[in-house]
């Protein structure tokens, strides 16, 4: 038998933001056209880490141009970077559920409900989207960075003893209360590593993964992930599974 669900159960989407004024009209659209799976709600956050070009004016001209979409905006005073921006949505999350959506395009809002299903359904507490699996479309780009993702993977699979295919994937779903009790403390590029090793510690935790598509972005196109990030959660890794349990 299938769980009752509660129509007023919402999805909380939580959008980091720098410098994204090209595509965040884009990406909000195509989260506004999602038609969720089981009635649930959409509760936009979007969190503008101090952008320098005119992403504020793009959030607040698509807010007031669709107030029939439930917007919540947050801007930092500061650049603090993408982990730091999670925290605060994640913070401000209401729903009883919760996904990551970075305010670019190389991720599609038309997969929520797959990702959504293994936790609709009552099988999983967290489920991670998978670039490395399943037959969905893949923009074929750099090499060593799908190398580089692999490894961080792998390295990140040693220590919580996981076999996740894609721990640096951006979308991931979880259940609110689960993620909103963790110390999280990585503020740029470490959230992935940091927030897989504190979720693989929770007693009887439920983890699935999905195949998802990605429509990669070039450097010339936006990419912001350089190899020192690359250095970055491997440290994370070892720091929050060995030094910071």
């Amino acid at each position: 038998m299938h769980p009752i669900f509660n129509m007023a159960e919402t999805l909380s989407i939580i959008i980091p933001a720098y410098n994204e004024s090209r595509t965040i009209h884009l990406i909000l659209d195509k989260v506004k056209s999602v038609q969720l799976i089981h009635g649930l709600d959409k509760e936009i956050i979007i969190v503008n880490d101090h952008s320098t070009d005119s992403t504020e004016d793009a959030i607040n001209n698509y807010a007031s141009n669709n107030a029939d979409v439930n917007i919540k905006y947050y801007k930092h005073d500061y650049n603090q970077g993408k982990g730091a921006a999670l925290h605060t949505g994640i913070k401000m999350a209401t729903g009883q559920y919760l996904i990551i959506q970075d305010a670019d395009l190389e991720y599609d809002p038309n997969e929520y409900n797959i990702l959504l299903r293994p936790i609709l359904e009552g099988h999983a507490d967290v489920v991670y989207g998978s670039r490395f699996m399943g037959g969905k479309p893949h923009r074929i780009l750099f090499f060593w960075h799908s190398i580089g993702n692999r490894f961080l993977t792998l390295v990140s699979n040693a220590f919580t003893d996981l076999n996740l295919t894609d721990m640096e994937t951006c979308y991931k779903v979880f259940r609110t209360e689960l993620v909103q009790k963790l110390k999280l403390q990585e503020k740029r590029f470490g959230f992935e590593p940091e927030v897989t090793a504190r979720i693989s510690r929770i007693p009887g935790i439920r983890i699935y993964e999905v195949g998802i598509s990605y429509y990669g972005r070039t450097y010339e196109e936006g990419k912001k992930i350089g190899m020192k990030d690359a250095f970055r959660a491997i440290y994370c890794t070892i720091k929050y599974n060995v030094f910071s349990r």
